[in-house]
């Protein structure tokens, strides 16, 4: 009896995948007028970041208030990443934009870009920022999504061959140094990995760091965040994919967390390790194995942040496969699960957008199309 339970639960639970993997492929179908993506995505990209850089409202403040004198707008409190509704979104919009600079060599309005970025970026700005960053009560400011981005910002500039992106850079050397150091001294004291699917996810928030810790050649920032990310992470087996996402995930735990442990280990280390962290993952996996979220209402932020984590999910996916052996077996599969959340992170993009996705979609679509993880 126990057994005919069991085979009933399971025959049922098989259906319902398979009844979600054809919803989601009818939905694709149903869509297939939406944009597509065009050889002048740069451009679509670059409006979103320009059209809210320098927005100061609609905003949401992550403040630490110490006495009156610390209520101030948004524009006094940081005063060059005050827009695109938060910080760290603004912080990722200047990446997003810098990031174009280099890639794009026939980029539309690269002077107002430029212009843009030499407003943000002036050394008094940057003052303003460190001052703010320095008060009482603020190591723990935008730790770690935020801070990662800071850093994955200025590794763009180092890259950069522009002259403006050295001065730049310049004025920001002393608020990466500052982030640095906040980092370097919490990194020993965390005893245990934050596993969310938003902001204080440390996976993701690792893999950007340790990429920032070999483009700014920084061996000692780099060995420590690396014995962290062994001791917090490499003894994980079986991730329970089944539970993701959350519903208002925006970074998948277990596709972040094998997307960082592709950057600490050897290939063959890698596939062995993979093995054990997903152990499902074979040459028949079908394709209900990972499957595309669906975004209900884009007006809604939290609900809209399933388009970011189908993005973010795509360009794991990439990097997972890029740690593997050509004649790995799982290519297929992942290639699919890449190719479906693909398309979907980037329509979200093209597509009919609210604020509450256009102020922040722009920089994970650039991320996954430039392939920034993939090209140190």
């Amino acid at each position: 009896m126990r057994v005919c339970k069991r085979g009933k639960r399971e025959i049922i639970m098989r259906f319902a995948r398979w009844l979600l993997w054809s919803t989601l492929i009818i939905s694709c179908a149903s869509t297939a007028r939406e944009p597509a993506l065009s050889a002048d995505y740069e451009t679509v990209f670059a409006g979103l970041a320009m059209g809210c850089i320098h927005q100061e409202y609609s905003n949401k403040i992550a403040h630490y208030m110490n006495d009156e004198g610390d209520l101030k707008p948004p524009r006094e409190l940081y005063p060059a990443f005050y827009g695109c509704f938060d910080w760290h979104s603004s912080v990722h919009g200047h990446w997003l934009l810098v990031r174009l600079l280099n890639t794009t060599a026939n980029l539309a309005d690269r002077n107002v870009i430029e212009e843009k970025l030499n407003q943000s970026f002036s050394a008094e700005n940057i003052v303003g920022e460190l001052a703010n960053y320095q008060r009482p009560g603020m190591k723990s400011f935008e730790r770690p999504y935020g801070i990662a981005w800071l850093l994955q910002l200025t590794a763009e500039l180092r890259q950069s061959p522009s002259p403006k992106a050295k001065t730049w850079l310049n004025n920001l050397l002393p608020l990466e140094r500052q982030a640095v150091a906040n980092i370097s001294e919490w990194l020993p004291k965390l005893t245990h990995p934050i596993r969310t699917g938003e902001h204080s996810q440390t996976a993701f928030a690792f893999g950007l760091m340790l990429d920032w810790s070999r483009i700014a050649g920084d061996a000692v920032f780099e060995s420590l965040l690396q014995r962290r990310i062994k001791a917090l992470y490499l003894a994980d087996t079986n991730c329970p994919l089944s539970y993701e996402p959350s519903g208002q995930d925006f970074l998948s735990p277990c596709m972040a967390q094998a997307d960082l442990m592709r950057r600490v280990m050897t290939q063959s280390e890698f596939s062995q390790w993979l093995t054990a962290f997903f152990p499902t993952l074979a040459e028949g996996t079908g394709n209900d194995w990972l499957i595309p979220a669906v975004v209900t209402d884009k007006s809604d932020g939290k609900l809209a942040h399933l388009d970011g984590l189908n993005t973010s999910r795509a360009w794991m996916l990439e990097g997972i496969m890029s740690a593997l052996p050509s004649d790995d077996a799982r290519l297929a599969p992942l290639r699919r699960a890449a190719e479906a959340h693909r398309q979907s992170g980037l329509n979200a993009v093209l597509g009919d957008m609210h604020y509450m996705g256009s102020h922040w979609l722009g920089s994970f679509a650039t991320y996954l199309q430039t392939q920034r993880g993939l090209s140190l």
